[in-house]
């Protein structure tokens, strides 16, 4: 599996693009694991195995496709985070907390892919 001839700023995006699918993986795994322990509502098993399924088959079907790839790791994330926020309210005050180092590197990801863009001189301070 080859990363896309580009710039350094499509490789970053690709790599961590997948490190990020690996990380929801795990934890989505481990969840479906803990289904024979405890029980899971059935509505966070079929999304989870769902996701866990896209996931596995992110490198075939979302292998040039970064608008896809951001869905799969997108909506991984919500068939973890919604259902445990709808059943328990008092989850979503860290959750927003949580939101604001997310923000800040989001930020920084923008500020990164703009520096290097053709037509921009280059910046004195």
């Amino acid at each position: 599996m080859n990363a896309p001839a580009g710039r350094g700023w499509d490789k970053v995006e690709y790599w961590s693009s997948y490190f990020l699918l690996a990380v929801l993986g795990s934890v989505i795994l481990t969840r479906l694991g803990f289904a024979t322990v405890w029980s899971v509502p059935t509505l966070d098993l079929v999304l989870g195995s769902i996701a866990l399924l896209l996931i596995l088959a992110s490198p075939w079907i979302a292998r040039r496709s970064r608008t896809l790839r951001i869905g799969i790791v997108a909506y991984a994330a919500a068939t973890q985070l919604v259902p445990m926020s709808v059943r328990h309210p008092a989850i979503l005050l860290p959750l927003l907390g949580a939101l604001i180092p997310v923000v800040i590197t989001i930020w920084a990801l923008v500020a990164l892919s703009r520096k290097g863009r053709a037509g921009q001189g280059p910046r004195h301070t």
